[in-house]
Formats: C-alpha cells, sequence, structure tokens
C-alpha cells in the first residue's frame, strides 16, 4: 500500500509495527467496547472511530515495513476493519463491467435508497435448466443467488430493475411474484407470492419493482430460493399476456454477451450489517452529527490565524490501494484521504482546539506539576465516512459505507 504522510510523519521501525498491530487487535475500543467506564455515549463513538482510522493511519507503516509477517498483519487487521472475513480471491478473467446503476449509487456519495442500509449489491439473473420451461417474453423466471451475503447482514431494500424495450406502445402492468414453493408439472401448481404490481406505459427509463419480502426470505432460507416469476400483462385486453412486453427479461438471439449485460434484469440489494447497526442504535443521528460538525467547522475557521505549525491540527496521509495488489478487486475509490492528527496541546488550551472540560483541566494541572499528569493528546474529534465499491469472491458488485474513516477535526483530549 502506498502511503503519503504529509510533514512530521516519520516512518516506524518494522518492529515499531507489529507492536502496534498488536495494540490494535487488543484493543477493546476496535471492537466496539470502551475503556472508560464513565464516558458518554458520543465519546465512546469517537474512542471508536479514532481506533478504526488509527487502523489505516498504522499501514502508514508499510512503506518501511519489509517484513512479509508485518505487512499481512496489517492487511489482516484492515480486512477486518472492513467487515470482510477475508480477501476476495484474485480471478485470472477480467471482471465484468459495473452496472451504471451501481456507478450512480457510487457517485451519490453513499446515500442509499434504502432506510439504515449502508451496502448495496447487484445481481444478474444465473441461469439454469429452468429457462426453457419459460419461453414466451411475457412470462419468465429470474434466478439470483444471494448465499454470499454475510449472514449478520439484514435487508433494507431489494429493487428488481428491467430494461424499457424499443418500440411498444399500449397499457401493460408487471405482476412480480416470489416462487414460494416450484410446482410439479403434472402433480401440482407452483405457490406464488405477489410481490410488487407495476403499471407499464410507453416511455423511457428503467423500471423497477420491490422484491424485499423476497429478498428478505431468501437470507433467512436460503435453500427455498427458487428465484421471481415476472409477468406481463395486456390491460386493454382485460390481463390477457402482452404479445410485446414493454420490458426485456430475456436475451436475443441476435445479440452478443456485452450488450445483453447492460439490458439484462439487475436486482440490488441493499443491506445493513452488525457493526454499522449496533453504532446506528447506540450513537448519534447523522443529522446531529452534521449540525455539529457544521458549527465546528465555522468556528474553526475564525480562530485559523492562531494555529501554528507545532500546534494539535489535521495532517495530510493518502492510502494508495494499488500498492499492496488491491486494485483487482476495489473498483474505486483507488485511494483516500485519511488524514491523522499531529501536534502539541499547549496551556492555555485554544477554543479552536476543541478542548474537552477534563482537557483544560488536565493541561492546567501538567503546567504547574508536568510530572503528575502528561499533556492532554491531540486526537481525532470528528470523523466521516467514505464509499468503497469492490467485487466480492462470487464477482458480485458490491458498494459499502464504512464509517469512521476520514479525519475531519482534531483537538485535545
Amino acid at each position: 500500500m502506498k502511503c503519503i504522510p504529509g510533514e512530521g510523519a516519520g516512518a516506524r521501525s518494522a518492529h515499531g509495527l507489529r507492536r502496534a498491530i498488536h495494540h490494535l487487535s487488543a484493543s477493546s475500543a476496535l471492537r466496539g467496547e470502551s475503556s472508560i467506564v464513565n464516558a458518554s455515549r458520543g465519546s465512546r463513538r469517537i474512542m471508536r472511530g479514532a481506533c478504526a482510522c488509527a487502523v489505516v493511519c498504522a499501514l502508514v507503516a508499510l512503506c518501511a515495513a519489509l517484513e512479509p509477517e508485518a505487512r499481512a498483519a496489517a492487511e489482516r487487521q484492515l480486512l477486518t476493519l472492513l467487515g470482510l472475513p477475508r480477501r476476495p480471491a484474485r480471478v485470472r478473467t477480467a471482471p465484468p463491467p459495473v452496472p451504471r446503476a451501481m456507478r450512480l449509487l457510487y457517485e451519490a456519495q453513499g446515500a442509499l435508497p434504502a432506510a439504515a442500509a449502508n451496502t448495496a449489491r447487484s445481481f444478474h439473473h444465473t441461469p439454469t435448466e429452468l429457462d426453457r420451461r419459460f419461453p414466451a417474453d411475457h412470462r419468465f423466471r429470474l434466478y439470483f443467488n444471494v448465499s454470499a451475503v454475510p449472514s449478520d447482514e439484514v435487508a433494507r431494500g431489494a429493487e428488481l430493475t428491467l430494461q424499457r424495450a424499443h418500440n411498444v406502445t399500449g397499457a401493460q402492468r408487471l405482476l412480480l411474484y416470489d416462487i414460494v414453493r416450484p410446482g410439479r408439472r403434472g402433480q401440482s401448481d407452483p405457490i406464488l407470492r405477489l410481490l410488487d404490481s407495476v403499471p407499464l406505459r410507453a416511455g423511457d427509463g428503467v423500471v423497477k419493482a420491490d422484491a424485499l419480502s423476497a429478498a428478505r426470505r431468501w437470507l433467512s432460507e436460503p435453500q427455498h430460493n427458487h428465484g421471481l416469476l415476472v409477468k406481463v400483462l395486456d390491460e386493454e385486453a382485460k390481463g390477457v399476456a402482452a404479445q410485446s412486453p414493454h420490458v426485456r427479461v430475456r436475451r436475443r438471439a441476435e445479440e452478443e454477451e456485452e450488450q445483453w449485460r447492460a439490458l439484462q434484469p439487475l436486482l440490488l440489494l441493499y443491506t445493513e450489517d452488525a457493526r454499522a447497526r449496533a453504532a446506528r442504535e447506540n450513537g448519534e443521528s447523522r443529522l446531529t452529527r452534521n449540525k455539529r460538525a457544521a458549527a465546528r467547522r465555522g468556528h474553526r475557521a475564525h480562530h485559523r490565524r492562531k494555529e501554528a505549525r507545532e500546534i494539535c491540527q489535521r495532517r495530510p496521509l493518502f492510502v494508495d490501494f494499488a500498492d499492496v495488489g488491491w486494485s483487482d478487486w476495489i473498483v474505486a475509490p483507488h485511494g483516500y484521504d485519511a488524514y491523522y492528527c499531529q501536534g502539541d496541546c499547549p496551556f492555555p488550551l485554544a477554543d479552536h482546539l476543541n478542548g474537552t472540560n477534563h482537557a483544560i483541566v488536565q493541561t492546567l494541572v501538567n503546567s504547574v506539576n508536568p510530572a503528575a499528569v502528561p499533556k492532554a493528546c491531540c486526537v481525532p474529534t470528528q470523523l466521516s465516512p467514505i464509499s468503497m465499491l469492490y467485487m466480492d469472491e462470487v464477482n458480485n458488485v458490491v458498494l459499502k459505507n464504512y464509517q469512521d474513516m476520514m479525519v475531519v477535526g482534531c483537538g485535545c483530549r
């Protein structure tokens, strides 16, 4: 991993790196626990965020550490932070192109349409022998293999996205069913559960249908995932099957693979993992944090003239994923500005240093008797998330929002 620190960031030795990684691995703060019994809930969240960001900053030492053992330990620590059990395996073939819908979600800077979700995944239909039973365009079975979704993730939203067919007119209706139990030819009919009913009119743009209840059932009962059934009816003919559906559900004989890949049905699944769920249930709301962040930024700008190079402040640190060999599975970003906090917390603490009452008292005592207590420490007081677009082990595209990955503000604590 290529790490470009700012001025004043010295390289650690390999021995120091091993000690730092061991300390971070054993830290209860990284597991979401606080070592300060009487700390407030907001303070605990800042500590957890600071430790998460510290794992990334510890990777700066990889620039100087040449030992494979130290590099592997740091890589495992970062993968744990990202919620990945292991590094996605390298594939010899070129990965499939990222769907346009996932690109748009990434460009929205982490704003997912499903409330509380912090992860988005895209799935294409997996062809099977059953496809031969659905030769028509108005009725087709779609199967999406969601078995790679981690067990700790909860579905918060699911959308089936269908592309429109050209030069089709008339009023139609799309019916989307969850196949609860498939039928047996000549013995029993399938058990279907209606998920959504979408009116279709001539026009541009994609057609979306809600598939959340089916996705939740698949995640809780993966052995009973029998797919979705799409029906397109002609409303003007009172429910008769549409002869020329408004949407595309199957590949045409003359279409190339790349051409069909951009047109085929896509399932977008929005989930919330255990780490994000715990942070949401125990932490502040995003709106509250944003308001507080805006107030701090405005307050800090007013006192900018008081800052000096040696005073506690945010300093540049760029983390590049390419040099560690992760560019084959991380689609975007290629790297990001993590930043870090460094500097002195002198007496008296200035307002722009965001010192707590405890830090002010500690700094006062240190100024009177330095041997009694150390100075307050320069640490992150405000962190922001980043979004990462990557390929999982089965080449599904995943978009995940990671909290507390970028330092926004520093202070003395």
